[in-house]
């Protein structure tokens, strides 16, 4: 059975969590990994572009000059993608770029990924997530005593208080702050370092598997 280590905000180790193997230990399939990531991040894309082919230009009605005894190349029209101001040659127009992927495939990725964090030893557990004063400072003294001011780090929490959602509105590029029931692979490959919060990994292991496979106990860590 895999273990990880809890820490608390500042820093100190507070015990081990029992982690499922089957999330946390599984094969890791890089190229699943790569095929999420692309879908996910094709998504997000609005896919708007657009420019004007030669027969949606304005203008070009009437022949620029006379296709002899000029000494000059011949020409047809101004909207020529050969002029300037011309329709745009194979140019992107509107499209959707939305990727469709089985949940079983989504759910895959996640165990590898999480199983990648686990095994490159860029996961770690946080005992509580609390904090006294919705301010980022505190927030910062927390990461610094963790040892991840120079990492990019994704924290995953049970819930979302207010404090912490204040507190982390300055620090997105650095902490990025998910709920457990939201995150997914392509959340975990985007940052370096993982941390999840003790009272949420129930949760993740849940979505990573069905519920079924995930025994909980009345402490919130899972069994084997």
């Amino acid at each position: 059975m895999a273990t990880a280590t809890v820490y608390r905000k500042d820093g100190k180790k507070t015990g081990e969590l029992a982690l499922n193997d089957q999330v946390f230990q599984a094969p890791i399939n890089k190229r699943l990994l790569e095929l999420v990531l692309k879908a996910y991040a094709g998504n997000q894309r609005r896919g708007t572009h657009d420019t004007k082919e030669r027969a949606e230009v304005r203008g070009g009605g009437k022949k620029p000059w006379r296709q002899k005894g000029t000494g000059r190349a011949r020409h047809s029209s101004r909207r020529s993608p050969l002029w300037r101001g011309g329709g745009t040659t194979f140019g992107p127009h509107p499209r959707d770029y939305d990727t469709k992927l089985p949940d079983g495939m989504k759910r895959a990725a996640l165990v590898s990924a999480l199983s990648l964090k686990k095994r490159d030893d860029n996961l770690m557990f946080l005992e509580d997530a609390n904090l006294k004063e919705p301010k980022t400072r505190e927030l910062v003294e927390m990461i610094e005593a963790l040892g991840l001011k120079d990492s990019r780090t994704l924290f995953v929490v049970e819930s979302m208080n207010e404090k912490l959602k204040r507190a982390s509105n300055n620090l997105k590029n650095l902490f990025s702050v998910k709920l457990a029931r939201d995150v997914n692979a392509y959340h975990i490959q985007r940052r370096k370092k993982l941390l999840i919060e003790k009272e949420a990994l129930p949760i993740v292991e849940k979505r990573a598997l069905s519920a079924e496979e995930v025994p909980v106990t009345a402490q919130g860590t899972t069994t084997s």
